[in-house]
């Protein structure tokens, strides 16, 4: 086959949080279900950094990385704002896309065949339809967050300004399959329209329509209402997840020895706790997290990453040294697959939600922002598999009453049986005839094919 004739899907990543690393995954995947076919990852340098450490990609000889600009000014310094960073580099877009693309199909003779890109970035719509190939949006989280999205307009239209506290605590009942959720329970980016971000997600919910799919980390029947509107809306909609499960656990990188303690421990009695990559809780959260588990003399692993904080806890990681242990970084799919973990207290960001659906351990969740209030509803008052904090912020009482109700009570045994039938139904998605495993064939057709339908 010529360079003219060679399938390039283009992939463009958003480089923050956990988005980079889900659409390697998905790259990872397609290239090794197509090995002829020529896939290039875009992203910035930094976070290209931050991937790359964790990803093994010299096995893939059909995959090759780039970097774009962040749209960062030189010697810039950040006022601590995160979103800060977030808008320089929307700022940017999408012309650090567009030249580097140029770049190398200028350099490797391929053109792009298909634009396979995080949903965030729906410029990318209008790139292909100039180029005259599909366009693939991944969306990172679950569907009731692209659903919500969707409905950005309409959500105005109804409630108003939903930040304003008499709006609060109204449902959402007048949307398909989102009565649980509260007005309170809304992102920001949905319920304020006025900054780069906001916008970019509201530009986003216009664009998806014309996907020629919208891929999703996540399985048919976790939520039917909202899967079946979306489908409606969306030209096409693939659940493809969720990820932990369509290939072999990754073998161990266990340098703290998180496994081994595990292994010391009772079954289901170990509290893990982990707050993803971009956040920690605020000190005094911090403190009454730690009082809470020394007052219950609960076993715990912590993945604690924020050594600026980390000195506001020495003292209770030193007395409760016999029972508990503070790593940097943990590898969560096998700790939360060790029999010892009985309960995994979360930020509930998507990915988190869905490994510990694969897992079968229940969750305690403190949501901050994004999608988290909306998951933690879903976790709580939808699926029933775990419990929000009390007052939405961790106090002693509060989360030795949740440590309780999970750990130790009937009704935390419930939880375990209701999230037993969703890691079946996970893991029936993913059997040789399940339906994430016949919509990854799809996704591969569409974005390996040559010519757009």
């Amino acid at each position: 086959m010529s360079a003219a004739e060679t399938a390039h899907v283009v992939a463009f990543a958003f480089p923050f949080g956990s988005h980079p690393t889900p659409l390697l995954h998905l790259v990872q995947r397609l290239a090794a279900a197509a090995p002829t076919v020529h896939f290039s990852y875009f992203n910035t340098k930094k976070s290209n950094h931050n991937v790359f450490s964790k990803a093994n990609l010299h096995v893939y000889d059909n995959i090759k990385a780039y970097d774009v600009e962040d749209g960062l000014p030189e010697g810039h310094a950040f006022s601590g704002n995160p979103l800060e960073e977030i808008e320089f580099f929307i700022g940017a877009t999408p012309e650090n896309f567009r030249r580097r693309l140029d770049e190398i199909v200028e350099e490797t003779g391929l053109k792009a065949t298909c634009l396979l890109t995080d949903a965030f970035l729906s410029f990318s719509s209008e790139m292909a339809a100039e180029m005259g190939i599909p366009w693939v949006a991944v969306w990172t989280a679950g569907p009731t967050a692209v659903s919500i999205h969707s409905y950005t307009d309409l959500i105005h239209g109804r409630l108003g300004q939903t930040g304003h506290p008499e709006n609060q605590d109204q449902t959402l009942d007048f949307l398909p399959g989102m009565a649980a959720i509260h007005a309170s329970d809304l992102p920001q980016e949905v319920v304020h329209l006025d900054t780069p971000f906001s916008r970019l997600l509201h530009s986003m919910s216009r664009s998806l329509p014309r996907a020629a799919a919208v891929v999703l980390n996540s399985f048919d029947g976790i939520d039917p209402v909202v899967e079946n509107d979306l489908s409606s809306k969306l030209r096409k909609v693939l659940n493809v997840g969720p990820f932990p499960l369509p290939s072999p656990m990754p073998p161990s990188d266990d340098q703290s020895g998180c496994l081994s303690w595990l292994s010391t421990q009772s079954a289901a009695s170990v509290a893990y706790l982990s707050f993803g990559t971009m956040l920690t809780p605020p000190p005094h959260e911090l403190v009454a997290l730690a009082d809470s588990l020394e007052e219950k003399q609960i076993p715990y692993l912590w993945s604690f990453r924020d050594n600026s904080k980390i000195n506001l806890l020495q003292g209770f990681f030193e007395r409760t040294s016999s029972r508990g242990k503070v790593v940097e970084w943990a590898p969560q799919l096998q700790v939360l697959a060790h029999s010892s973990v009985g309960v995994f207290v979360t930020h509930s960001g998507w990915n988190s939600v869905v490994e510990s659906i694969v897992a079968g351990v229940p969750l305690i969740c403190r949501p901050f922002f994004g999608d988290q209030m909306m998951n933690r509803r879903r976790v709580e008052d939808v699926w029933r598999i775990g419990v929000g904090v009390e007052g939405g912020i961790f106090t002693k009482s509060g989360m030795a009453g949740a440590l309780n109700l999970v750990l130790f009570e009937e009704e935390g045994k419930k939880m375990r049986e209701n999230i037993g039938g969703l890691r079946e139904c996970a893991l029936r998605a993913v059997a040789e005839n399940g339906s994430s495993t016949q919509n990854f064939k799809s996704l591969v057709q569409i974005a390996t094919s040559s010519h757009q339908d």
